[in-house]
């Protein structure tokens, strides 16, 4: 069983919503104005990645997508370094040859995040063998969309998990979009988490907006992999309110859709569960928007690789 989360984790998990927000927000107004390049958010879904990172031990292990900002802020990330690493410059996480699509932060535990559909799955039962090879007793997280779950690697990933009894935590964040295509274009039915269960592991859907619930599904998802040894799949049924990356102007999105989904947005779900005043959530948000503001200043600030370190750090 796993117990209600107190107000005050709770207050922690919103301030971490909202310092997802303000930084994707921050960075593609910037990219609007030619200031950084362009990028993919994850505005509207934070409360998937606040959940279940929260959840995780520091020796967990992530991969991750090309949707990393939330899961690697809500793991700690500074955000003046994942800017910093979008913009090219020295101070980033990999020294400014990331971007933003394939960012990696050992100190945090973040193996990799991969701008490659299904990228991530393909190398979480590697990262889980090792991790079971090595006795760690760790759990792998390992963060996806929907539109990976329809690529082969997908099913490849569970089944060698599953065969392998590897201690992988799946967890799909199904925001209802592959790129510009819905969800319901190329799959038979609504949740991934029946594929999930049809390849032997215990398999979960949960309302991806309420991150108390994905906490809370996380934590049960945790429990069994930490005393089997064995994976779980956990479903977050959430969605993405802005485009596939930025500039997009959601042409292809249904408008009642996008406004029925946005008056579930989890940011606002929380603070009306918290009770928060006005004032309250005014000085959250003030802070926010302060830390983010001077990330913002210090990555723009940062100097840019000295030439001579072009070929350190890489294979070839």
């Amino acid at each position: 069983m796993t117990e209600a989360v107190e107000p005050g984790a709770l207050r922690g998990m919103l301030e971490n919503m909202l310092t997802i927000r303000a930084y994707e927000e921050k960075a593609a107004a910037m990219q609007a104005v030619g200031q950084a390049a362009g990028t993919c958010t994850s505005v509207g879904q934070e409360a998937a990645a606040v959940g279940v990172v929260a959840a995780l031990g520091a020796e967990d292990l992530i991969l991750t997508n090309h949707r990393s900002a939330g899961h690697l802020l809500a793991r700690g990330a500074d955000p003046a370094r994942i800017y910093a690493e979008v913009l090219g410059k020295a101070t980033g996480y990999c020294k400014g040859k990331s971007g933003s699509l394939h960012v990696s932060a050992k100190e945090l535990g973040v193996v990799l995040t991969s701008t490659i559909v299904g990228a991530e799955l393909s190398l979480a039962a590697g990262v889980g063998l090792a991790s079971s090879m090595q006795g760690r007793n760790n759990v792998v997280a390992c963060f996806f969309g929907d539109g990976a779950a329809s690529e082969g690697s997908f099913h490849e990933s569970l089944n060698l998990a599953a065969v392998w009894k590897l201690p992988i935590l799946y967890v799909c964040e199904n925001n209802q979009w592959q790129a510009f295509v819905h969800r319901r274009e190329t799959m038979p039915m609504d949740h991934i988490s029946d594929w999930a269960a049809s390849h032997g592991m215990p398999a979960a859907s949960v309302d991806g907006n309420d991150v108390e619930a994905v906490y809370r599904a996380a934590q049960a998802g945790i429990a069994h992999i930490k005393t089997t040894g064995q994976p779980y799949f956990l479903e977050t049924w959430t969605y993405r309110t802005r485009g596939h990356y930025e500039p997009d102007d959601q042409g292809y999105v249904d408008p009642d859709e996008l406004a029925a989904w946005r008056a579930q947005d989890p940011i606002d779900r929380l603070q009306r569960k918290l009770d928060l005043d006005a004032v309250e959530i005014q000085v959250i948000q003030k802070r926010v928007a302060q830390r983010i503001e001077k990330a913002w200043n210090e990555a723009i600030a940062a100097p840019y690789p000295a030439l001579a370190d072009l070929t350190s750090d890489v294979y070839a």
